[in-house]
């Protein structure tokens, strides 16, 4: 029995299973889905669990190359849900770019991780690296 790290089989089977260069994503409640790429929704209720919290959790044992957001997610959230969204990632690099591109990056992704967020665009993309 695992007493440590990710406890939720299906996220441990879906990190085993993402090589170098392949892409994970990390969405809130709101995102769409893809019938092709593997999903494992762990929303709960409103805001359970949040995006950073899953990303801290995958985080500690999974090497992230880049991040990938939708440029929106600058514009319309606080300054301060912005700074501690960055102040997570650290120096991983950040790529912004339009919502709707981001969208077209998702089919290629190994997988999707679907939580109970509800801050707006604040849906990622990690590369491994």
């Amino acid at each position: 029995m695992l007493k440590h790290g990710i406890l939720n089989p299906a996220i441990n089977s879906l990190l085993s299973r993402v090589r170098h260069t392949n892409t994970l994503v990390i969405a809130d409640r709101g995102f769409s889905s893809w019938s092709q790429i593997e999903t494992v929704d762990i929303s709960l209720v409103d805001d359970i669990p949040r995006i950073l919290a899953v990303f801290q959790a995958i985080q500690a044992n999974f090497v992230i190359g880049k991040i990938v957001m939708a440029e929106e997610f600058r514009q319309v959230n606080e300054l301060s849900t912005v700074r501690s969204f960055e102040q997570c990632f650290g120096d991983i690099p950040v790529v912004l770019e339009p919502h709707k591109q981001f969208k077209q990056r998702v089919p290629a992704a190994s997988g999707l991780i679907r939580t109970g967020d509800t801050v707006p665009y604040a849906n990622m993309i990690l590369e491994s690296a």
